[in-house]
């Protein structure tokens, strides 16, 4: 076991990067992620790191574009309206199929409130272009911890960036967390990577194509065999599904939820259950590659779901093509019943208060 520590999220984001070796961070503050950036700001320079603040997310996602083409491990972070800025050098990072992870601690209208609202963007590309990114979700600071390691792994696996979505609760919180260094197994030699040309046994030059077309290499010597070859990467990263499940076995309902969302419906399935409420859970790990098939599986059985998202609902469509019709998918959105005079979070009392009545009205 490693060492135990009291943390926030936004540190252990921190943290997760110094342990799968993350050479260079770019970024630029902005709440709720500013933690993030002042712990790269303050840790990096003392293990010899790049630590360099942007004048802005514009910015920060083409100096990662930079930092990626030399093969280290780079990353940026950032907050739901600076991740609309990058999408352009997201699309740029990914036909180039340069690796880095971006985290994005999501945000809505204020830090807390409508706080899971860029999912669609995330999983869908919110920038131009046939491309995909893995899209991870973590529900706790030790899979923030956790996660961030698997997403430098598997950014460096597919040639690909890798996003991570967390948000501004699991961001601000604090909990134990243990200091590790996870290995995910051997990568492909980084043969690609701009180092100069003296850097290179061959004594060649390495050109890595910035966008469409603009410069042809010897791997993708015309745009059709770049796109050929990205979908077929796509096929491949489409296996990295990830989930978690809880009490399914005889669930007549199945919540479905990612991020702290997925924390207040644990609660809220204990509090069912021993009101003797038959109630499961699916908690999406990857938000793509969606985990569509043990929601189909689930459906066969004819039990009811309950999708449970800080939004207006947005995953909500993805459980609704996984069902493939064999069940309705319900929504507990950002506008449900919150705890008299907050205006914050979603709340267990209105997953269970939903989960009730769903249920009294499947037995009549």
């Amino acid at each position: 076991m490693g060492e135990r520590i009291l943390v926030q999220g936004n540190e252990a984001i921190g943290r997760g990067a110094l342990a799968a070796d993350c050479r260079a961070f770019f970024g630029y503050p902005i709440t709720p992620q500013n933690e993030v950036i002042e712990w790269f700001a303050r840790e990096f320079p003392k293990h010899g790191r790049v630590f360099l603040q942007s004048a802005s997310e514009t910015g920060s996602i083409n100096m990662l574009t930079g930092g990626a083409m030399t093969g280290v491990r780079a990353m940026t972070s950032t907050s739901s309206p600076g991740w609309a800025l990058m999408q352009e050098g997201l699309s740029n990072l990914t036909t180039a199929e340069l690796p880095c992870v971006i985290v994005e601690v999501q945000r809505g209208w204020n830090t807390t409130r409508h706080s899971q609202t860029t999912y669609k963007s995330a999983t869908t590309g919110g920038g131009f272009g046939d491309y995909r990114t893995i899209v991870l979700a973590p529900d706790s600071v030790q899979e923030l911890h956790d996660l961030l390691q698997l997403a430098f792994y598997l950014a460096d696996k597919y040639r690909n960036p890798v996003v991570m979505l967390s948000d501004a609760i699991l961001g601000q919180m604090m909990e134990i967390l243990e200091l590790k260094t996870l290995d995910f197994g051997p990568l492909p030699e980084k043969d690609w990577a701009l180092k100069g040309k003296a850097a290179h046994k061959d004594g060649k030059k390495r050109f890595t194509p910035i966008a469409y077309g603009m410069i042809p290499t010897q791997r993708h010597p015309t745009l059709i065999s770049f796109l050929e070859s990205y979908k077929n990467k796509i096929k491949e990263m489409e296996k990295e599904v990830r989930y978690a499940t809880d009490q399914l076995e005889d669930a007549e309902l199945i919540l479905v939820a990612f991020g702290y969302v997925a924390r207040v419906c644990q609660e809220a399935m204990l509090r069912s259950r021993a009101k003797g409420f038959k109630v499961g859970m699916i908690r999406p790990i990857t938000l793509w590659p969606f985990p569509t098939q043990i929601i189909k599986e689930k459906a066969a059985t004819e039990a009811d779901f309950l999708v449970v998202e800080d939004n207006l609902g947005q995953m909500v469509d993805d459980v609704r093509v996984a069902v493939e019709g064999r069940a309705q998918p319900h929504l507990l959105s950002c506008l449900a019943r919150h705890l008299p005079g907050e205006e914050g979070a979603i709340y267990p009392e209105a997953v269970v208060e939903k989960i009730e009545n769903l249920l009294k009205e499947r037995g009549k």
